[in-house]
């Protein structure tokens, strides 16, 4: 493992521990060169679909850009990283227990809508918003509408 801060490549570990119930494992490392230390997380590499785009265009599956999505829509919302961190896990493991080698975005982007929907109502609206790609005032307030109902019918 290159050393973050000097670039060696010569470390040992000096801790290993069990972090997300077993599905990571942490390590925390010394650096032989600088005798800095520097943590890594190691899981296991799982197979994970290609995402087809609207416009037919496929792509590697990017855990990075769900993470991106809540982060954006979350924005000022009173919801911690650790929550965010952890729907970007259940997102990910509902998409990889699919069993697809191939899936849509469109189901990507529902998926992400499901757990805001319960998480946070403004992230909710933020990020269907611009998902939705809503095109004018209307759209908006018929979402806006329905989540409405949906709140007062619970």
């Amino acid at each position: 493992m290159k050393c973050p801060f000097c670039d060696d490549v010569e470390d040992k570990v000096v801790d290993s521990r069990m972090a997300k119930e077993g599905e990571l494992i942490r390590r925390r490392r010394e650096c032989l060169g600088c005798k800095r230390r520097f943590t890594t997380y190691e899981r296991v590499d799982e197979i994970l679909p290609v995402v087809v785009k609207k416009d037919g265009r496929r792509e590697a599956f990017d855990r990075a850009k769900i993470l991106s999505g809540l982060k954006k829509a979350c924005e000022k919302r009173p919801i911690s990283t650790v929550t965010i961190e952890s729907v970007t896990d259940r997102i990910e493991k509902r998409i990889q227990e699919m069993g697809e080698t191939e899936i849509e975005s469109r189901i990507v982007g529902e998926e992400l809508m499901k757990e805001l929907h319960q998480l946070d109502q403004v992230a909710y609206v933020r990020f269907a918003s611009v998902y939705r790609e809503f095109k004018d005032i209307d759209q908006f307030m018929d979402e806006l509408r329905t989540l409405a109902q949906q709140r007062r019918e619970r």
